[in-house]
């Protein structure tokens, strides 16, 4: 609540996400899937990832850029909301500037994919930003960072590629079948690694905010799996529940950002 009452960027992230909350809600109880409402939802809610990817580029700065661990973890995750809109743009010029489905791929898989990359670089640099890199010289703590990662894997490929059939003539197709579920499942290992080895020995004034980040990132990847499993077995629409995850993801990122805005210039003033 202090993050929203003294930050003016953060209010309006929140009464952006709660003015689209409503008109989800009235939407989905009062129009069939796929109606223009939806689509129209689908088309605008995205549009806040690029507010909260400036204001994420501006606390990074304030963190040492590029220059210092977690400047480029703020820059990397940045560079992913952009990317995430990117793609969503990308879809909405398809349905509704050229009036046609979205062909799988597209141009806007190219801001979707992007982002996997970026979010593996942020929730690394939170890895070691953290002091979890520490933590893992325990045999137990070697033992769960082995874990967590091949039970993220070998799910992943469970759900989404189990008798796959592999077609060699379509090798960008078949490097995004693989490479969707399989990257989304490294970012979210690298997320929950992150916080399990370093939930003893964090602290300070960045944890909870690391923490928010870490959430954000959870949020993110059950939007993607949310969307495969959707994809996969036909169920998705524009505008749906889905839809509805990845705006949260986007809000909550968002703010996780600003927090590290707030806190940079906080510490440049003292």
């Amino acid at each position: 609540m202090h993050l929203v009452r003294k930050h003016w960027q953060s209010q309006i992230v929140v009464l952006y996400f709660l003015g689209f909350l409503i008109w989800w809600t009235l939407v989905t109880m009062g129009e069939q899937p796929g109606s223009i409402y939806h689509q129209s939802f689908a088309a605008l809610y995205g549009l806040i990832a690029i507010w909260g990817g400036i204001w994420g580029l501006v606390a990074a700065k304030k963190w040492g850029g590029l220059s210092s661990i977690m400047g480029k973890a703020l820059t990397a995750f940045s560079l992913g909301l952009f990317a995430q809109e990117f793609g969503q743009l990308s879809y909405s010029y398809y349905i509704y500037y050229l009036h046609q489905e979205v062909p799988y791929p597209s141009i806007g898989d190219l801001g979707y994919f992007v982002s996997i990359p970026l979010y593996i670089i942020g929730t690394w640099h939170l890895l070691h930003a953290s002091g979890a890199k520490v933590s893992v010289r325990t045999l137990r703590n070697k033992v769960v960072a082995i874990i967590i990662p091949v039970v993220m894997l070998v799910a992943s490929y469970a759900f989404f590629l189990k008798g796959y059939q592999i077609d060699s003539s379509q090798p960008l197709k078949l490097f995004l079948d693989f490479g969707y579920p399989l990257g989304e499942a490294i970012y979210v290992s690298i997320a929950l690694l992150t916080y399990v080895l370093s939930r003893h020995s964090l602290g300070g004034i960045v944890r909870s905010r690391i923490i928010f980040i870490l959430f954000a990132m959870f949020i993110q990847y059950c939007a993607d799996f949310m969307f495969l499993f959707q994809a996969q077995y036909q169920t998705w629409y524009a505008g749906g529940v889905n839809d509805l995850v990845y705006f949260a993801a986007y809000v909550a990122l968002s703010l996780a950002l600003m927090e590290f805005d707030i806190l940079g210039k906080k510490l440049a003033q003292k």
